[in-house]
């Protein structure tokens, strides 16, 4: 065991715990606004199981999930169940059906769905990397995507919908996928866009891109939460203005400030400092994650790792994007930071395979 556990990649695990702190401060923060710490202390538990899975899942051999077909298809047929059932048995908050209900707690089954998918194309991909020239495979590869994409989409959750496709997209970018071929996927999706506007998006969804088009409308309205946010981050400074002592936050005018604007707490109250210091923490995880792919000895872990950082990347890009105005508001938790049980465990997942890569090349 203590062989195993110096072959972890202990710069990963320390910029993971760096900005999961960031996250637990910022988590705190809005807590002591609002005067109920029951978030911040589920979130710490939350990170503690986290940490065990990832050690858990890196103590086994990553070559299980490579030479198990069957097993790995299961895994997909119950998330995407899990999906489907929350459709009857998940009550409905804010409009969204998705979280079953488990006492206090919530179990959103994106988060593991969206590990057993990279795990599914990483395993599809690495053994046709040599004939991606054939759009067949494509088309095969996006069946496995666009079911869950539905269940999710559905929800309604485009948000999260949308990582899968980027996912996708990323995986197929980094297995050699033809220009020829990538430009009609773009083509397909301008496509797929223009008819969900007409007969899929809801009012509010669709309200949500025309306000972020126009932000000087409905500043009352639909756009109040974004202003807000740009609001919160522009008087952040360059050192903030402390901890607890956002106004912003501290006075409840950031909606969602535990999940959906927690950049923004930590802009205000931590300034550009704050920023960048997560932003390095960022790239610096990124760094070590690209490091176990560039490494790698073969497609399957190569591709898993790729896919599995862009994953984070697009999750954290969107999440600022919303949260400084200049992308839609489309609910995306930011990775290790935001409050939430099932998307962190998930991440913490995906690590302990990219830790098991790593020990097990």
């Amino acid at each position: 065991m203590l062989k195993y556990l110096k072959k972890l990649d202990w710069m990963l695990i320390a910029s993971v715990f760096l900005i999961g702190g960031i996250g637990i401060l910022c988590i705190a923060s809005v807590s002591l606004g609002k005067g109920d710490f029951s978030n911040l202390k589920k979130q710490i538990v939350f990170f503690g199981m986290g940490f065990f899975l990832m050690v858990f899942f890196g103590f086994f051999d990553w070559r299980g999930f490579r030479d198990n077909p069957y097993f790995v298809l299961i895994l997909y047929i119950i998330c995407n169940l899990l999906l489907l059932g929350l459709f009857f048995f998940a009550p409905e908050i804010r409009g969204i059906k998705g979280w079953y209900k488990l006492g206090p707690f919530s179990f959103d089954p994106i988060g593991p769905t969206t590990i057993v998918l990279i795990i599914i194309l990483a395993k599809f991909f690495s053994k046709r990397h040599i004939e991606m020239y054939k759009m067949r495979h494509i088309i095969l590869s996006g069946i496995y995507v666009l079911a869950p994409f539905f269940l999710i989409a559905f929800q309604p959750d485009m948000g999260s919908a949308l990582i899968l496709i980027a996912i996708w997209g990323g995986v197929l970018i980094v297995s050699g996928i033809k220009t020829k071929h990538f430009l009609v996927l773009m083509l397909c999706g301008f496509l797929l866009f223009s008819l969900s506007w007409l007969f899929f998006l809801k009012d509010y969804q669709k309200n949500r891109i025309i306000s972020f088009l126009t932000p000087e409308k409905e500043v009352l309205g639909i756009n109040w939460s974004q202003t807000q946010s740009v609001i919160a981050i522009g008087s952040g400074g360059v050192f903030g203005q402390g901890f607890g002592r956002g106004s912003q936050t501290q006075h409840g005018f950031l909606s969602e400030a535990h999940t959906d604007f927690i950049f923004s707490v930590l802009a205000e109250e931590f300034g550009l400092c704050g920023i960048f210091v997560l932003i390095f923490l960022y790239l610096f995880l990124l760094y070590r994650i690209m490091r176990v792919a560039l490494l790698a000895r073969s497609n399957f872990p190569r591709l898993f790792v790729a896919g599995f950082g862009i994953f984070l990347f697009f999750q954290a890009f969107v999440h600022m994007g919303m949260n400084l105005g200049i992308l839609p508001v489309i609910g995306l938790p930011l990775p290790l930071v935001s409050y939430g049980g099932s998307n962190l465990l998930a991440i913490f997942i995906g690590l302990g395979i990219i830790q098991s890569i790593k020990i097990n090349k």
